[in-house]
């Protein structure tokens, strides 16, 4: 199948509204504003009636009409909304930045202040302040250099955000159609086109946006690398050199980053890996010179997973506000959801106001997690997952290391995963078939109750019902 059917996004439209309604009648004095149940509905309706039908539109277009079709689309749907959030937050907040927001100022009025000393010629002080804390020293740089460029314009930044993404949404095009065929990518760049998530980050000062095109970006070439009939040097340096980088912004990334090199290198049937002896020699090159010369790399992967386990209890307790709620939570729960989750918060809790508004995109999110189960299960049952490798370890390997820290349900930490995520689900519907269709009525009727119970426990954790 080349398209996503109606058959699924009729079902996936009819039960959000049965959830949303059976939520605001058995809770209905905490019954989400109006404004977010607007924002939720058209964006799940957006995201389901249009990838029905783009999906079909654009199957029988030529490839190069197919990148401009995603990429003009993209970018329009991201100025739109950088624009409208613009506006939206500055009359709702009184200020250009998100409800709550805490990062979001953190690096707009960081990247005045290293703006202000780089202006002053005090660079001592500029690389001295990044240099304490490198492993987050990438965003906070980028929006100096970009202040410094066009100065200290919010807007301006975040329409280069809306670039960014719309450039993504073709690598993972590009990524999807090398990996599972030109049918699949398209599939994949129309659900990456309209993906809510995506969009939403745009209109942030948050670095996911940035953050998830470089690791996109690094993926892309490190496919096109393994995929070559020879080694070639260069091509090798400009891998290293994006999945370096991603220590810049998240560390955590870097460590999945090349720990997916070396499950390419080890486990690929590519013939494209005759190499396969320099690029493992190459790989535990890196991998030493890090020991020997960063031990402060190696000292922060090891806290992380030291301090992963009361880490993850005392987050759940704080969303939840609930001891005896929070005990519940550990990796042993995470895992089985960690493709699935984050669940949508469909009741009205006053301090989180950005769920509340990403609801929409957390219930798309739930339903189109059923098409990766399709996908996963087929390339083991087809023994073909070590075509695919590269990005099987990066999605895999990254969900492992969340579902084990206090992040496992926090959706902005799950953006890293989103586009492979995506990717599988276009395969996903490419190979499902009856046998699979069948299971997709109960699988959706799972999520409806693991939505009403998500809720519940929201409510419940804060003494409310």
């Amino acid at each position: 199948m080349n398209y996503l059917s109606n058959y699924f996004t009729l079902k996936a439209i009819a039960v959000y509204f049965m959830v949303l309604m059976a939520i605001t009648l058995l809770a209905f004095e905490y019954s989400l504003p109006i404004q977010w149940m607007f924002t939720a509905t058209f964006t799940v309706f957006l995201f389901f009636f249009y990838g029905n039908k783009l999906t079909r539109k654009w199957a029988i277009t030529s490839s190069a009409s197919f990148k401009k079709n995603i990429f003009y689309s993209a970018l329009v749907i991201r100025i739109l909304w950088v624009v409208g959030s613009y506006f939206l937050y500055q009359s709702m907040t009184g200020q250009p930045f998100e409800f709550q927001a805490a990062d979001s100022k953190g690096y707009h009025f960081e990247a005045v202040w290293m703006r202000g000393v780089i202006a002053n010629g005090d660079y001592e002080t500029f690389l001295g302040y990044y240099m304490n804390r490198l492993s987050d020293s990438g965003y906070p740089a980028y929006l100096t250099v970009i202040y410094s460029i066009f100065g200290d314009s919010i807007i301006i930044a975040r329409l280069i955000k809306a670039l960014l993404g719309a450039v993504t949404v073709v690598f993972i095009y590009k990524i999807a159609s090398r990996n599972f065929g030109e049918a699949t990518g398209r599939v994949a760049g129309v659900l990456a086109l309209l993906y809510p998530n995506l969009i939403y980050y745009a209109g942030l000062h948050t670095k996911e946006t940035e953050m998830v095109f470089l690791l996109v970006l690094f993926i892309e070439r490190a496919d096109h690398l393994f995929r070559r009939n020879k080694l070639m040097v260069f091509q090798l340096l400009i891998v290293i050199f994006l999945g370096s980088l991603l220590y810049f912004f998240r560390a955590v990334l870097f460590y999945t980053a090349f720990l997916s090199l070396g499950m390419v290198v080890l486990f690929s049937n590519q013939r494209a890996l005759k190499f396969r002896k320099t690029l493992l020699g190459v790989f535990f090159g890196i991998i030493t010179f890090l020991f020997i010369n960063n031990s402060f790399i190696i000292d922060e992967a090891s806290g992380f997973w030291e301090d992963s386990a009361s880490n993850q209890s005392r987050s759940l307790e704080y969303r939840s506000n609930s001891q005896k709620l929070a005990k519940y939570g550990s990796t042993v729960v995470f895992v089985p959801i960690i493709f699935i989750a984050p669940f949508p918060t469909f009741v009205n809790i006053e301090t989180q106001q950005n769920h509340m508004l990403l609801s929409g995109g957390f219930f798309v999110k739930n339903i189109m997690a059923f098409f990766v189960f399709v996908a996963l299960l087929f390339l083991i049952k087809k023994k073909r997952w070590k075509n695919h490798i590269l990005i099987l370890s990066v999605f895999a390997i990254y969900l492992a290391i969340l579902s084990m820290s206090k992040f496992a349900i926090v959706e902005r930490f799950h953006m890293p995963a989103l586009p492979f995520f995506i990717i599988f689900s276009a395969y996903g519907i490419s190979v499902i078939n009856k046998k699979s269709i069948k299971y997709f009525q109960g699988y959706v009727l799972c999520i409806a109750i693991l939505i009403v119970g998500w809720n519940w426990f929201k409510l419940a954790g804060r003494g409310l019902i």
